[in-house]
């Protein structure tokens, strides 16, 4: 571990210097390439170099124990080494976390995609509760939500709704969402005021850049045809909505969200490359089937994750045996405590393997 984190501080060090040279400085690209790749060593070196001042600080208090002989000193002295000996043993858990390997995704945008399962016109009613909570935690987090494409029903819901999350580290977050997740209340549909249970499942999916996934035109069978809003009446007659067939893997993506059926191909194009990536990492994740046991909440999608019980305004997270009472706030987007929760059992998951 030490011999990482020497290297660590040698690359570190030797950006400093790059990135104070002439050269690099009138090349953007590169300029941008070394900065980021910076930023992304800053924890791991701000880190080692207070680990490395503490444990300086440690040495030097042992040493003057030994020599001290004056009991309130001796005592001052004691009560110091107990307070750095805390501070480092903190510092070397942080510095494993910081060097556990990282989700290449994790910086990445996502498409996520929620559709109404379970329970009929309730389903997709909570479907459309749990877009705006993700589209509400996305404006606490200061990322952009857009819809790339959404099937209503007549009452408000979404039988199916597809959008996209745009900002640093959004992967990193609400990968752990993908799953069922399962509502406890009474439906605004139903007379009796009995406690209905319905399910809505959420895929979410790192958004894949051109060069990741190399999609042929000779592939695709691209459609267009006139866009409707609910109940299927007409929006407008031009051919605007537009849907993208792979061939080879019989996947299917529409959008008719925008009126230029050139935005509506972008969009849908960005789906398809999403689903593309992430088959094709599943697949890989299949044949690591040991990596799958350390990821809490990113494996198989009818996995019940989470129940949310309206009558007790109570979250649980069942990954992870977490109850929370606060379902209004969660269901505003106040997603942190669960999230933050998950990251700490992944970690903890991993720290275990690794040693």
């Amino acid at each position: 571990m030490l011999d990482r984190l020497e290297s660590i501080v040698k690359r570190y060090e030797e950006l400093n210097r790059l990135l104070s040279d002439p050269e690099v400085i009138q090349d953007a690209q590169l300029l941008r390439k070394y900065s980021k790749e910076q930023a992304d060593l800053n924890p791991k070196y701000q880190a080692y170099t207070e680990y490395k001042e503490v444990s300086s600080q440690y040495t030097d208090a042992q040493a003057m124990l030994k020599e001290e002989s004056d009991p309130e000193m001796i005592e001052m002295v004691r009560a110091e080494l107990e307070e750095l000996s805390d501070r480092k043993a903190a510092l070397e858990q942080r510095i494993k976390r910081l060097l556990l390997p990282k989700d290449p995704n994790d910086e990445k945008n996502v498409i996520v995609e929620v559709r109404g399962a379970a329970g009929g016109e309730e389903a997709a009613l909570f479907a459309a509760d749990l877009y705006r909570m993700y589209t509400r935690y996305a404006e606490r987090q200061g990322w952009k939500a857009e819809i790339m494409e959404a099937n209503t029903t007549g009452l408000g819901g979404f039988k199916e709704v597809v959008f996209s999350v745009q900002g640093k580290g959004a992967y990193s977050r609400l990968k752990y969402e993908s799953g069922a997740h399962r509502v406890q209340r009474v439906p605004t549909t139903e007379s009796g005021g009995r406690i209905h249970t319905s399910t809505a499942t959420v895929a979410v999916l790192p958004e894949a850049e051109e060069v990741e996934v190399e999609v042929h035109d000779k592939d695709l069978r691209i459609d267009t045809f006139c866009s409707s809003g609910p109940g299927g009446q007409s929006v407008n007659t031009t051919k605007s909505a537009v849907r993208i067939t792979h061939l080879p893997t019989g996947i299917v993506v529409s959008c008719q969200d925008e009126k230029s059926q050139i935005k509506n191909k972008e969009k849908a194009m960005r789906v398809l490359r999403a689903r593309l990536l992430d088959r094709k990492q599943q697949e890989e994740q299949a044949r690591m089937a040991d990596v799958r046991k350390t990821q809490v909440g990113t494996g198989d999608r009818s996995e019940r994750i989470r129940t949310y019980n309206f009558p007790q305004s109570r979250v649980t997270d069942h990954r992870i045996g977490l109850t929370v009472h606060k379902l209004d706030s969660v269901m505003d987007g106040d997603l942190d405590e669960i999230i933050d929760a998950l990251v700490v059992e992944e970690q903890a998951a991993l720290l275990k393997k690794a040693e």
